[in-house]
């Protein structure tokens, strides 16, 4: 039966990647993630019933732009763990405690998730700035554990280099993605410090702190391209004029 997994496998992707492919084949692991994945999808629809006239169609059609960005949302997790173990194949005992808890952290999200973008896209009548304000903690809270999780597994996937055969190239690119994840979880942390302040004004700013996310994974990719072309290029460099000088003289770079 062909999956999502099998078609990412296959994917020009593959050979984009600075970090190869060590993941070829589909573990037990991924198939329970796959499983919750589905698990949180239906959830976020399970509450959708079937119209019985116009009007209410028209009602359960407002109710899918929600869900829509909740599918999104969750189907961008899914896709980062799915090259996670891609590039990497990891399924020691370390791995599976993270990516358990990361599915823990995922099937909590669902319905704090969910809730909020209905309100969002309804109407903010149905709760006051203090119930507000406590599920922008939660939602910021689901929001940094699982960034923060996808960023210790970028770290362990580094911590296990040797093992893994990383080249130099492929550890650096390895910690950018730890990096960034962290990155990424401290956007949550400004959103929560935000909500914090008792006025109703920055609830609303609270919420558009994560426009920053974009920005922030952007700025850390770039950041850390710029220093591996200079540090990768200098180090082909001196590799290639060290070949060919003659023996006995040394280089120092």
């Amino acid at each position: 039966m062909i999956t999502l997994r099998n078609i990412f496998l296959h994917a020009d992707s593959e050979q984009r990647d600075v970090i190869a492919w060590r993941g070829h084949e589909i573990t037990r692991i991924e198939g329970i993630s796959d499983a919750v994945f589905a698990l949180a999808i239906t959830l976020l629809a399970v509450s959708m019933d079937v119209p019985k006239s116009f009007d209410e169609l028209l009602v359960s059609l407002r109710g899918f732009v929600p869900f829509a960005v909740c599918f999104m949302l969750f189907f961008g997790i899914w896709s980062e763990q799915n090259q996670y173990f891609r590039r990497y194949g990891l399924h020691d005992e370390m791995t599976i405690k993270l990516n358990a808890m990361l599915l823990f952290a995922v099937l909590f999200f669902v319905y704090p998730l969910k809730f909020l973008f209905t309100i969002l896209f309804k109407s903010f009548s149905e709760i006051n700035g203090n119930q507000m304000q406590q599920l922008l903690f939660i939602f910021g809270g689901g929001f940094i554990v699982i960034r923060l999780l996808l960023g210790i597994m970028y770290w362990h996937a580094n911590q296990r280099r040797a093992h893994l055969k990383l080249t130099d190239r492929e550890s650096f690119e390895t910690i950018t993605y730890m990096y960034r994840n962290y990155s990424v979880a401290a956007v949550g942390l400004l959103s929560i410090f935000v909500a914090a302040i008792p006025i109703r004004y920055f609830l609303s700013l609270s919420g558009l702190s994560y426009v920053l996310i974009g920005f922030v994974s952007k700025s850390v990719i770039r950041k850390r391209k710029s220093r591996a072309d200079k540090l990768f290029v200098l180090q082909g460099t001196a590799t290639a004029d060290a070949e060919n000088e003659p023996a006995g003289e040394q280089i120092t770079v």
